[in-house]
């Protein structure tokens, strides 16, 4: 009878140690729940100025690689003029934070026909360079606003 008690207790408080233990692991999932990232989690970008992009396109001379139909800039001497696309065409296709990502990391969206419009090297990488160093993220968000804001200007048939 005595062995049977013992082993009762025993049972007992293995099992209470597990549904501790099984608590514990419940709670630390709940503060990961919280303090974890949320499945439909995604980054965005502070709301920018495309006043202030306008001026920062302008300034880091974008427009030595990046025509903007219907924006009237500095003349680029023949020899300057670099290939990229031109932006009015898809500026009105996607948020600001894809242009946030284009002028950060250039390679994470290369378009299929990228290499026959020369917009990569050999490599196959995006002739864009990287602004990571350069700039701050207001500068990118102001740039990636201007970008977003920029209309398509539309062909006009006589």
């Amino acid at each position: 009878m005595y062995r049977l008690m013992v082993l009762a207790v025993v049972l007992i408080a293995s099992f209470a140690s597990c549904s501790k233990e099984r608590k514990a692991k419940e709670v630390r999932h709940q503060e990961m729940d919280v303090h974890g990232m949320p499945s439909d989690w995604k980054a965005t970008v502070s709301q920018g100025s495309p006043t202030e992009g306008r001026k920062l396109f302008v300034e880091m001379e974008c427009y030595k690689c990046h025509e903007v139909k219907g924006e009237k800039f500095p003349d680029v001497v023949e020899g300057e003029k670099r290939v990229g696309p031109e932006l009015s065409q898809i500026a009105g296709m996607h948020p600001p934070e894809f242009f946030a990502e284009s002028i950060i990391n250039p390679n994470a969206v290369i378009e299929p026909d990228a290499q026959k419009l020369g917009y990569v090297g050999e490599d196959g990488t995006s002739k864009m360079p990287d602004y990571n160093s350069v700039l701050t993220i207001k500068e990118v968000a102001d740039l990636a606003a201007y970008v977003a804001s920029i209309k398509p200007v539309e062909n006009k048939a006589h």
